[in-house]
């Protein structure tokens, strides 16, 4: 990479999820990160993890960064005008960048950064998971059928992360040639490294669960679109075949005293980690033998999949989750299963007791969807941009 290359990545707050890209990315371009929002542990609470707290991980280290001024008379990342942040104009044209990537268009300051670049010549790339499945009124269907061909023309490249996401774009006429595969990721080496025999051993005896036991594990946020209760009841008609089987809990939220209560009415051992931050999970991924992930079409990814599969464990994820196509084809590392549809569930979690998991399976798709692998879309683009950017300039 040309080492006039400076990136700007335009991104609503710090996520855990983006913060090792950024570190990872910093080593190979010229980058600095401009926040719209800080979260408050408060409004971390209030975003559906139940309680306020800050990450073990820190998010903001190993590259160069800033928060914007967020003029917004109600911040936040819930709604489009809580990141209101005029100042990037000026900021972009100071900072001598060449590049603008946005994480998104779903906030205010998002699109003051697209009109900025667009301002200045900087060539803007845009990355994100939306899919045509995402649930959307008919009017707002029909709208964006008629804006988005002309609309997303603003981007000079996008990144998409799966195949929901890459149709998306395609759906909407972007041409094939703007586009760059730069797959979700997790830190896979870190999940691999801690999600030991030893860490499964250890949390599986403070739960006092039997080892011949098949634990199902649901980790995220208790909220409605994520169905955690349907864990539960198919657990339920499990056990009513005669699998010793359970279900732990990697989080909290709303659902939570709904779904002790439906665990106490059809009598699932359920085990009720509550939050567990960033340094917690791999333990929570040990000690399960299988990730479950019920959620509606509004689970645009899943991320968990991908730490999950990281940890070594196999997944079954809806029909519906944004995932479902890219990591959940190889039944030995990953089945679907129709979305809410708690018989279907109920049969994949047994016929997944009755396989002897494929760690190298696991390990093989889990690769593919490593920092690295996300890192070489942004770089092609990001070349791809400066090369048509040139051949303009020159014309």
């Amino acid at each position: 990479m040309s080492p006039s290359i400076r990136l700007a990545i335009l991104a609503s707050h710090p996520v855990q999820y983006y913060a090792p890209m950024f570190r990872e990315l910093a080593k190979r371009v010229d980058l600095h990160v401009f926040y719209a929002h800080s979260a408050t542990p408060e409004q971390q609470a209030a975003a559906g993890f139940g309680r306020a707290f800050e990450w073990d991980i820190p998010l903001t280290e190993g590259y160069s960064f800033s928060f914007l001024n967020n003029i917004s008379k109600r911040p936040g990342t819930d709604w489009f005008g809580g990141c209101d942040t005029p100042e990037i104009y000026d900021l972009l044209k100071g900072g001598h960048f060449t590049v603008v990537l946005t994480l998104g268009w779903h906030l205010k300051s998002m699109i003051q950064g697209v009109f900025a670049a667009k301002r200045l010549g900087l060539p803007i790339l845009v990355r994100g998971d939306s899919q045509l499945s995402t649930p959307r009124s008919l009017m707002k269907r029909w709208v964006k059928a008629l804006a988005y061909p002309i609309l997303l023309r603003a981007f000079d490249a996008a990144l998409y992360v799966g195949k929901n996401n890459y149709n998306y774009w395609r759906a909407y006429g972007f041409p094939t040639d703007r586009l760059f595969h730069s797959p979700h990721c997790v830190e896979t080496e870190r999940f691999a490294r801690s999600a030991t025999l030893e860490a499964r051993s250890a949390l599986r005896k403070r739960l006092n669960i039997n080892p011949a036991s098949f634990v199902v594990l649901f980790a995220g946020k208790l909220l409605p679109f994520k169905r955690p209760l349907d864990v539960v009841r198919a657990v339920a008609m499990v056990r009513a075949e005669g699998l010793d089987c359970r279900v732990m809990v990697a989080g909290s939220g709303p659902l939570e005293a709904e779904l002790i209560q439906e665990a106490k009415a059809t009598e699932v051992p359920l085990d009720l980690l509550g939050f567990q931050n960033q340094s917690e999970m791999p333990a929570a991924y040990a000690a399960a033998d299988l990730l479950v992930l019920p959620s509606t079409g509004r689970e645009t990814w899943g991320l968990v999949a991908n730490e999950a599969l990281a940890s070594g464990l196999p997944i079954a994820v809806s029909d519906q989750v944004g995932c479902a196509p890219d990591l959940a084809t190889n039944s030995l590392a990953g089945r679907t299963f129709e979305m809410g549809q708690v018989a279907s569930l109920a049969d994949v979690i047994i016929r997944s007791s009755e396989d002897a998991k494929s760690t190298d399976d696991i390990q093989k798709l889990s690769d593919q969807y490593s920092i690295s692998a996300a890192l070489d879309g942004i770089v092609s683009s990001i070349a791809f941009v400066s090369k048509t950017s040139r051949k303009m300039v020159g014309h």
